[in-house]
C-alpha cells in the first residue's frame, strides 16, 4: 500500500508584521467579481505563519503553506521568500539638518 502525501494549501502574500519571534503576519489578497455590478474587488485576509529562522521582514513577498496547528492562531509555515523588500538606510535617507 502506497503512502499518500496530504494535499496542503499554498498562498502568496506580503509580510505586514515581523515583530513576533519566529512568526510573521502575511496579508494575502484575492480578487472577486461583485455579485451585482460585476466590478473586480479586492478581498484580503491575514495569516500568522511560522518563520523558523526569523529571515523575513516587512514588505517581503512570501509563499506560505498549510501545516499542523502550531499555536492557537498559527497553522501556516513559511515555504520561500519570493522577493525581498528593499532596504533603506536610515543614516543616508534621513532628513538633512
Amino acid at each position: 500500500m502506497e503512502e499518500r502525501k496530504p494535499h496542503r494549501k499554498i498562498r502568496t502574500g506580503t509580510v505586514v508584521s515581523d515583530k513576533m519571534d519566529k512568526t510573521v503576519v502575511v496579508r494575502v489578497e484575492r480578487y472577486e467579481k461583485h455579485p451585482l455590478y460585476g466590478k473586480r474587488i479586492t478581498r484580503a485576509k491575514k495569516y500568522s505563519a511560522h518563520d523558523e529562522k526569523n529571515e523575513c521582514r516587512m514588505g517581503d513577498l512570501v509563499t506560505i503553506g498549510e501545516t499542523r496547528p502550531l499555536s492557537k492562531n498559527k497553522c501556516w509555515e513559511l515555504l520561500e521568500i519570493v522577493r525581498k523588500a528593499p532596504v533603506f538606510d536610515e543614516a543616508e535617507g534621513g532628513a538633512e539638518a
